[in-house]
């Protein structure tokens, strides 16, 4: 019966995927495979929660735009998949979704899609493991759609690439403001441009991850490139081998805003651990790379290879959420080592672990953090 349940629940995904023509959301309109900006606001649809080995979701990381007493499910599908039930926020098109596996080992997560289930939002997820195929792991996954403005100092922009066409995309700098996917020449590498959403210089962060239903897959900034008009960002994706591959893919820009429209008592910080095999304590420069909602610093410390330990100060909380983008040219990616740990003044992240294949290597990761 579970299995026969997870085939029609992933046919529905892929059907939702594939649909054109679908009707306005918070954020998008899908038309004839392209998306346009909605006229009419609704307020933000977020959540996010931990998932650990077998579909238990973390009663204490789960959080979310819907109302109190409310909790997300999961439910195990085929190996290696999850189906993540976020309650009462679920939408017939747009939004994007992330996640993160938890792993000491080679492992990594990719989405498989999401869709409207009821008034519930569902969240496909499959983990592998490299060199041996689908795996059950611990995963920290969010949801998240807004078409709320900002002031310019603050930038939120995101874009789902479904394969072959942007599917849904959002630009807070206003409803003039397009974000574009330009496809490049060398396979499995594709630019975003976010017009609008510039800085002088790098700052803000930046979280991708792969959205393919079939095929294992995992993505990637491959570059990155700010003016004072736009955000441009490559993105890079490959297969369980590390060979380049065109497929789907979820990308969230956020800068001095949690990566999910969480409301403003909400914490938040994020870090771009560029300079890897620094041992620390550091800050990576330049310092608009690295935000904290609270003041309350941050310091990055190396604890041998391909372990890295970051600290936000003051932003703890009892629900929280943790999401790891690797950056660069190849095949590497990252993940989490371990849950990371609250205190009372801080919160310790132990550690970020990237991988080439089997091996553990340093590498430069992006890293972003919200609690309720």
């Amino acid at each position: 019966m579970r299995r026969l349940w997870a085939v029609i629940v992933r046919t529905l995904c892929i059907a939702a995927l594939a649909a054109t023509g679908l009707t306005a959301t918070t954020a998008t309109v899908a038309t004839a495979g392209a998306a346009t900006t909605a006229t009419v606001a609704e307020p933000p649809r977020w959540g996010f929660a931990v998932v650990r080995s077998g579909a238990a979701v973390d009663s204490m990381r789960q959080a979310g735009s819907w109302p109190s007493g409310l909790r997300v499910e999961a439910t195990q599908g085929e190996p290696g998949q999850v189906f993540v039930r976020f309650p009462q926020i679920g939408m017939a098109a747009g939004g994007v979704a992330h996640v993160t596996a938890i792993s000491q080992s080679a492992d990594w997560c990719q989405v498989e899609g999401w869709w409207q289930s009821g008034a519930d939002e569902i969240v496909a997820v499959r983990c592998h493991r490299y060199g041996v195929g689908p795996i059950a792991s611990w995963f920290s996954v969010t949801f998240g759609s807004s078409d709320q403005y900002l002031p310019v100092r603050q930038a939120f922009g995101y874009v789902h690439w479904d394969g072959s066409a942007v599917a849904t995309r959002f630009n807070s700098s206003g409803p003039t403001a397009v974000n574009t996917v330009e496809p490049l020449t060398i396979p499995g590498a594709w630019r975003v441009t976010l017009p609008g959403l510039g800085s002088a210089g790098h700052a803000g962060n930046i979280q991708v991850t792969a959205v393919d239903p079939a095929v294992p897959a995992h993505c990637k900034l491959g570059g990155w490139n700010a003016t004072t008009a736009a955000q441009s960002i490559v993105v890079r994706c490959y297969d369980a081998t590390g060979t380049s591959l065109n497929t789907g893919w979820s990308l969230t820009y956020h800068r001095e805003r949690a990566i999910t429209w969480t409301p403003s008592g909400y914490r938040f910080a994020y870090t771009f651990d560029n300079a890897p095999t620094t041992q620390g304590p550091y800050v990576p420069t330049p310092y608009p790379v690295s935000y904290n909602s609270q003041s309350g610093g941050l310091q990055l410390n190396r604890f041998g290879v391909a372990r890295k330990q970051v600290l936000f100060g003051g932003v703890n909380g009892y629900a929280d959420n943790v999401q790891v983008t690797a950056f660069g040219y190849g095949p590497e990616f990252c993940n989490l080592y371990s849950p990371w740990e609250t205190y009372s003044t801080y919160v310790n992240i132990r550690y970020v672990t990237c991988y080439n294949g089997t091996v553990p290597v340093d590498h430069p990761a992006m890293i972003t953090y919200m609690a309720r």
